[in-house]
């Protein structure tokens, strides 16, 4: 299956070509299509099952952009581990423990880092916490994009 993943991303890397290596470009699909896949999630989990409500899980309580922000993180963390694994750093030469590990200690980062920037942008500042949710992730998918391609999924 991921054979045939990267056949067809790799189907419109002439598109491309002139502007980005082969490597940064599968990135840029798999972390876009997991990107989309995040932000629908995020907007589903906010409007449609949180309802906008804070969430009480009687030890703490978070507000709905946040409680969003939490749950929807172990889904597109698992999907995103796989596309960078299979299909963007393929030749990473590193056992996939090592990688998980690797991976997950980045995406504690970048969910800190999100947490931060949605903290300031939705409760300080006061935006709408979907628009909050896509400033986010241009810092995000910038420290995480420079993380795995150096340090999850390196090649010796």
């Amino acid at each position: 299956m991921g054979k045939s993943i990267i056949k067809f991303i790799d189907a419109f890397y002439f598109l491309f070509r002139p502007w980005l290596p082969l490597k940064t470009y599968r990135y840029a699909v798999c972390g876009g299509s997991n990107l989309v896949f995040d932000i629908c999630l995020y907007f589903i989990f906010f409007h449609f099952i949180f309802h906008k409500q804070n969430i009480d899980l009687y030890f703490v309580v978070l507000s709905p952009h946040i409680a969003s922000l939490f749950f929807v993180f172990p889904i597109t963390f698992t999907t995103g581990f796989l596309l960078n694994k299979f299909i963007t750093f393929e030749d990473s030469n590193l056992t996939w423990k090592v990688q998980f590990f690797r991976y997950f200690i980045v995406g504690m980062g970048a969910l800190l880092l999100s947490y931060v920037c949605m903290k300031i942008l939705v409760d300080v500042l006061e935006f709408y916490p979907t628009p909050s949710r896509l400033l986010t992730v241009i810092v995000t998918v910038t420290y995480s994009y420079l993380l795995q391609k150096r340090f999850s999924f390196k090649v010796a």
